[in-house]
């Protein structure tokens, strides 16, 4: 997160009169308080990523990749409300490939394939919010 980001975040605050406000995004977590005096406090956290982050965690039993949402948000099949959505179950997947958008304080983050396989399950509904680490997608390897 860089500092043009958390200006931002001061000024949306601002905006709309929050006198407080928590974020976190890739590991980095900010918390800010507006004091009595008008001063924002600013607290930041670096958290490590977890090592099942970087890569989708794998499920045992049945040889089934989970592909987990990198951060809170919006959860969003399709580039559009009227466009096609990015995959359906049992579609092919390779790395690279566009999974959904997760619409974080109004960004659109694309979540891209880090495997190659197919799609055996979406778990989460269009439009539906989603939490960091929730499973968006069950994959068989390929």
């Amino acid at each position: 997160m860089n500092i043009k980001k958390i200006e931002e975040v001061i000024l949306l605050m601002e905006k709309h009169g929050l006198t407080e406000i928590a974020i976190e995004e890739e590991g980095v977590k900010i918390h800010l308080k507006k004091g009595a005096s008008n001063v924002i406090e600013k607290e930041f956290q670096i958290v490590p990523p977890a090592k099942e982050t970087s890569a989708p965690a794998k499920k045992e039993e049945r040889n089934l990749v989970e592909i987990k949402a990198p951060m809170v948000g919006t959860f969003y099949r399709s580039p559009a409300p009227d466009a096609k959505s990015f995959v359906e179950t049992g579609n092919m997947i390779k790395d690279g490939d566009i999974l959904c958008i997760i619409e974080a304080m109004k960004l659109m983050n694309e979540i891209k394939s880090e495997i190659k396989g197919k799609i055996v399950d979406i778990l989460v509904e269009n439009g539906e919010p989603v939490e960091f680490g929730q499973v968006l997608f069950l994959v068989e390897p390929a």
